[in-house]
């Protein structure tokens, strides 16, 4: 029987670590880690809370992995190079690594929307790209850099 994760006890993130002006968006936007609350390797799981205004992330694709979303309370917006989807309570969207589809979450409603993150775990690998702003992310926790390589300063 595995062990029981006592919410409670797993720190909770607020913000981002994206450099000044694409850190705005994302400022209050939190993170409990629940897959590293269970020691888990191979693949993150996130409580993710957005409250009303605030975004999940840039919009964003990863190069090596993978990412699912499950919504447990609220309504968000899916913004994909599609267009945009509501996606209510109980909806889910996957994200396949290497897909060039930037996609992100805003909340726009007038409460906290609450979901679950599943993303596999491969940053040597991994490198994100953000379609939309002068952002990248480096393979093995690089770091960020604008597209032509030249890097951001650490936060």
């Amino acid at each position: 029987m595995g062990n029981k994760i006592d919410l409670n006890s797993v720190p909770v993130v607020t913000g981002s670590r994206y450099p000044a002006p694409f850190d705005v968006p994302c400022a209050a936007r939190s993170r409990q880690r629940l897959g590293d609350a269970a020691g888990l390797t191979d693949f993150g799981v996130n409580l993710l809370r957005l409250p009303p205004g605030v975004w999940s992330s840039q919009r964003h694709w990863h190069t090596a992995e993978d990412e699912f979303l499950y919504v447990l309370e609220g309504e968000v917006v899916l913004v994909t190079d599609a267009g945009e989807q509501i996606l209510n309570a109980g909806d889910c969207a996957g994200f396949k690594a290497g897909a060039p589809d930037g996609h992100q979450l805003q909340n726009r409603s007038q409460r906290e929307a609450v979901l679950l993150e599943v993303g596999s775990r491969k940053a040597a690998d991994d490198e994100v790209d953000y379609p939309d702003i002068d952002l990248r992310f480096l393979k093995g926790r690089g770091g960020f850099s604008h597209k032509d390589g030249k890097p951001y300063p650490k936060r």
